[in-house]
């Protein structure tokens, strides 16, 4: 009998490897398949974009805040793979009633890593999972020496992310997102800004200036469909900030993803 410990502290007890496994996170779905898993996998979202073939040979079992419980009941899994942020504790607690349900809590790469860890335990892919943590430690260091040369400590931007419209919706303090833009040495004007509560708290644009003016506005590709307009209008409750449209799964997505996203960080740094 096999003890692990999930990211949230739940206690979980196997006397088998898991073999059939749903995964209700876009980013893990992709980390799975990268990690060998492809065989195991019998259900994911209808997020889960990356590999692109698995829409057409995976179970589809709804969205990441609104799952088909009876269809995830039917594939018979051994294991749920959920994530904090993603997935609401409802759904946690009545997926519990079918199987183990594993949830993942992420905010910084020490969290992702210990992700691809657990994973390689939970999965017997240990082998594989070393190989995933060493590419993103490689990947990060290089891009930390990247960062060095080309931008001292004190030339640090300001940046507003924004994830949503209509409402207009930022990327706050304790998000996977805003551990990216600290590491591309970027400050977020409303990281643990006294006006907003919350993750992604709802913004007044039109005080962007007064509550922090950022140089740059970033306009995430999701999970909002970002348009010119959008950028114009942001544009003018700023001083003259540059307005960039950036790949959101490179900067919420965490996996194997951050492979990737250190080369991309690398390309917008020259771009910026």
């Amino acid at each position: 009998m096999k003890k692990l410990v999930d990211q949230i502290g739940n206690n979980h007890f196997f006397e088998n490897t898991p073999k059939r496994i749903v995964s209700l996170v876009p980013s893990q779905t992709e980390l799975l398949y990268d990690l060998d898993l492809e065989e195991s996998i019998v259900g994911i979202t209808k997020f889960c974009v990356h590999p692109f073939h698995f829409k057409s040979t995976k179970k589809i079992i709804g969205g990441t805040k609104k799952v088909h419980f009876e269809k995830i009941r039917l594939l018979q899994p051994d294991i749920i793979i959920a994530n904090k942020e993603e997935n609401t504790p409802e759904i946690v607690e009545e997926l519990s009633k079918i199987c183990p349900v594993w949830v993942t809590d992420i905010v910084t790469i020490e969290d992702n890593l210990k992700m691809i860890a657990d994973f390689g335990q939970l999965f017997n892919k240990r082998t594989e999972a070393q190989k995933w943590i060493d590419k993103i430690n490689f990947g990060l260091e290089d891009f930390k020496r990247f960062l060095k040369d080309k931008n001292p400590e004190d030339s640090r931007q300001k940046v507003a992310y924004f994830i949503w419209a209509n409402p207009y919706m930022v990327a706050a303090g304790n998000t996977f997102i805003n551990e990216m833009l600290k590491l591309n040495n970027f400050e977020n004007i409303y990281d643990n800004h006294s006006k907003y509560e919350g993750r992604y708290p709802e913004v007044v644009v039109q005080k962007m200036r007064i509550q922090g003016d950022p140089d740059l506005v970033f306009l995430s590709s999701e999970p909002f469909p970002f348009t010119d307009e959008h950028a114009f209008e942001l544009g003018r409750y700023t001083h003259h900030a540059k307005t960039v449209f950036v790949d959101g799964e490179m900067f919420s997505w965490y996996g194997s993803r951050l492979v990737k996203a250190f080369q991309y960080f690398k390309k917008l740094q020259e771009t910026l």
